[in-house]
């Protein structure tokens, strides 16, 4: 297998990690009636956390769709190499930070963090972006 098909079997956890650290903080405000209910009722507005783990993970289900396209066609093509790895896992480790970053609420360090795992798709797929040409 490779790295960027590793990498991307480590960004479904991520996106698990996202779910569950999510719907812990919100039924740690509504309640586990709520979570385990139907949730037909209205809720009173959440609490930042809350709010920025549900946006965190919004973001991230996002770009984590371009990743994936990313390393499975340069994996299919194998045209993948040691920068591709690279961008893989500059890709992964921008994602990890960026989590905590949003829920603790720091403003330039997320976006950095966002602006870096955009760059680390972009080394992944540029090799197929060079060879159409």
């Amino acid at each position: 297998m490779t790295i960027e098909l590793g990498i991307l079997a480590w960004g479904c956890v991520l996106a698990l990690v996202h779910i569950l650290v999510a719907v812990r903080f919100k039924t740690r405000q509504y309640g586990t009636q709520w979570n385990v209910g139907a949730r037909d009722e209205d809720l009173p507005p959440p609490r930042p956390i809350v709010g920025r783990l549900a946006r965190a993970q919004a973001n991230f289900y996002e770009t984590f769709p371009l990743y994936a396209a990313a390393a499975l066609i340069v994996s299919v093509a194998h045209l993948n190499n040691r920068w591709t790895a690279i961008g893989a896992l500059i890709w992964i480790g921008a994602r990890l930070v960026y989590l905590p970053l949003y829920a603790l609420g720091i403003r330039y360090l997320r976006t950095l963090a966002w602006l870096v795992s955009l760059v680390g798709i972009a080394i992944v797929i540029r090799p197929a972006l060079v060879a159409t040409f």
